[in-house]
């Protein structure tokens, strides 16, 4: 796998059921994901994204193809295997998933403590929280925190532990236009500016300007690989939001 490759994937087949009710749900990936990127996935729902991403983030186990993480082959990997991948990857969902009865720093310092690092957790976790805005808001709970920074405190749990791969399902979903905007401005600055490869899964079409390359799955299938541009002149106006970018 080549060093400038965060993710590498070669005939990815992945199969949910068994017997008689086995269905495929996706077909023969192929697809290069490399440093420092940051990738949107789309697509009609139904169609794998998901299933791509948990596959990705070692949250499911491959069996057939290729699925290359951050240089490791993951595919065939035990569950205890593949708790190690994930050690080094960060994961944003739709909703936040914040422990209410915890402060913003301790909902980071979680994550600090899942990797043994506890001397260091408190110092960790406001260094990061002052990164995305909330040096005002490091020890309110999350019932004291708008939906924006709920969302902001998730993304620091994320990148608390500076992982290479950051795998992000929706991140937008639950947000309001200036709240979504601000999200996916951050996620793009400390993507940059850290060298972090993103992979983001979103039906907003809003949100694709932050993007490098945009990936379309549909049935399964990768469907289309794009630059921004080409992703845009190629598509019917029709079938892209009329609020195609948030300003």
């Amino acid at each position: 796998m080549p060093e400038q490759l965060a993710v590498q994937i070669r005939h990815l087949n992945y199969y949910f059921g068994q017997g008689e009710l086995r269905k495929q749900v996706l077909h023969d990936i192929n697809l290069d994901l490399p440093k420092g990127q940051i990738v949107i996935m789309t697509g009609p729902s139904g169609s794998g994204k998901t299933t791509l991403l948990s596959l990705i983030g070692a949250l499911r186990s491959a069996k057939e193809g290729s699925l290359k993480v951050l240089g490791k082959e993951i595919v065939g990997l035990n569950k205890l295997q593949l708790v190690g991948v994930r050690r080094n990857i960060g994961f944003i969902f739709q909703s936040h998933n914040l422990f209410d009865s915890l402060t913003a720093s301790q909902n980071v310092e979680m994550a600090v403590e899942l990797l043994a690092n506890w001397h260091q957790k408190r110092e960790q976790a406001v260094q990061i929280l002052t990164q995305v805005g909330l040096s005002d808001r490091i020890d309110y709970k999350p019932q004291a925190l708008s939906g924006g920074q709920k969302q902001r405190v998730a993304i620091a749990r994320a990148l608390v532990n500076q992982p290479s791969l950051i795998l992000a399902d929706e991140p937008t979903a639950a947000l309001d236009k200036k709240s979504g905007r601000d999200v996916v401005t951050l996620m793009q600055k400390l993507a940059k500016e850290q060298g972090r490869t993103i992979l983001m899964v979103t039906h907003d079409n809003r949100i694709l300007d932050v993007a490098d390359r945009i990936i379309n799955l549909i049935d399964g299938n990768l469907e289309s690989d794009d630059s921004l541009e080409h992703f845009v002149a190629t598509r019917d106006p029709k079938s892209l939001d009329r609020r195609m970018f948030m300003t």
